[in-house]
């Protein structure tokens, strides 16, 4: 993980601490914030942050908050930090952006695994390949989605979503399948997460929101007609 900038968010000063010591020695450069509108004002004032750890409940701004204007301006990672463990937080977590959600007490070693798959997924994921697919199209090179030719963004999970959905085009994937892939990591959570994904993406493709099929008692396809695709 060297070279990397990671922006941590967290009013308990222990818990910076134990995350600045254990990435920093990883070669990771570290900011910090004690409350949520401090690191916002970093966030939006640094250029080249490469992830972003949030705690929930922080004075002045929340986390749910701070991920929100977040989400306004930038697709960076974010990892929520929590000491709840009820569904819907999580849920509500997901359904805002967030890419990974971790209750606390958690180990920095698994944190700094799923902050590799994070990065590696978000940087590492080219392809000089362009694909049209009926009304919508591909751009694996610079990681861009466009519907009837007009840009969508698409927050990391979600983009992540739809490319492996595409690339396993006419394959019923279940919903553990999907999360084992696209969250790299054995997930223990509850699969609507997934559901919650698949709405907010169907909302954002429109009409070819519909190339997204469920599959009863399964999970879900991504179907187009053949004529559709091309690279």
């Amino acid at each position: 993980m060297s070279g990397l900038k990671i922006l941590i968010v967290d009013d308990e000063s222990r818990m910076r601490k134990l995350l600045h010591d254990y990435l920093e020695a990883s070669g990771v450069q570290i900011l910090e914030a004690a409350d949520g509108q401090a690191g916002l004002d970093i966030f939006t004032g640094v250029k080249g942050i490469d992830l972003v750890i949030l705690d929930v409940m922080m004075p002045k701004m929340d986390g749910w908050q701070v991920c929100r204007e977040i989400r306004k301006i930038s697709n960076v990672p974010v990892i929520m930090l929590t000491a709840r463990g009820e569904e819907r937080d999580e849920l509500k977590g997901f359904d805002l952006g967030v890419d990974e959600y971790i209750a606390k007490p958690f180990s920095p070693k698994i944190l700094a695994a799923r902050i590799e798959a994070l990065i590696r997924r978000s940087s590492g994921y080219a392809s000089v390949q362009t694909i049209f697919l009926g009304e919508l199209t591909i751009d694996k090179d610079g990681r861009k989605v466009l519907v009837s030719g007009k840009p969508v963004e698409l927050s990391f999970k979600e983009y992540e979503l739809l490319t492996y959905l595409i690339d396993n085009s006419g394959v019923a994937l279940s919903r553990e399948k999907i999360l084992n892939q696209v969250w790299d990591y054995d997930y223990y959570g509850d699969t609507r997460t997934i559901d919650t994904h698949i709405k907010k993406l169907r909302q954002k493709l429109g009409d070819c929101g519909d190339y997204i099929e469920t599959v009863r008692n399964i999970g879900y396809k991504f179907e187009v007609p053949r004529s559709g695709v091309s690279e």
